[in-house]
């Protein structure tokens, strides 16, 4: 079943825009924040701060380190996200639908 990031974690993302085409997400969380496995559409992710993350797919974990502003193709996956630096993440996620 794929879960909306914005039920399962809705204290980390916030719908900021949709449309019958789009839908645009803001995530922030801090160090050590982890989210439940959630589902994203193919999106674009738009990096706002440096971060380095955890991410688990299928039972393996990719480590992830991006600079501020970058932007990137993800294709469609269910995962879940561990903060494992010293800093916030903070990235946007247009998510075609």
């Amino acid at each position: 079943m794929e879960q909306d990031p914005t039920v399962t974690d809705g204290d980390l993302y916030a719908v900021v825009f949709e449309n019958e085409r789009v839908r645009v997400l803001e995530y922030r969380d801090t160090p050590g924040a982890i989210t439940h496995e959630h589902h994203h559409g193919d999106s674009v992710m738009i990096t706002l701060s440096d971060f380095e993350r955890e991410i688990t797919v299928g039972g393996t974990v990719h480590p992830v380190s991006l600079g501020a502003h970058r932007a990137q193709w993800l294709p469609a996956q269910n995962h879940i996200g561990h903060n494992v630096g010293s800093s916030d993440t903070h990235v946007m996620f247009v998510e075609l639908k």
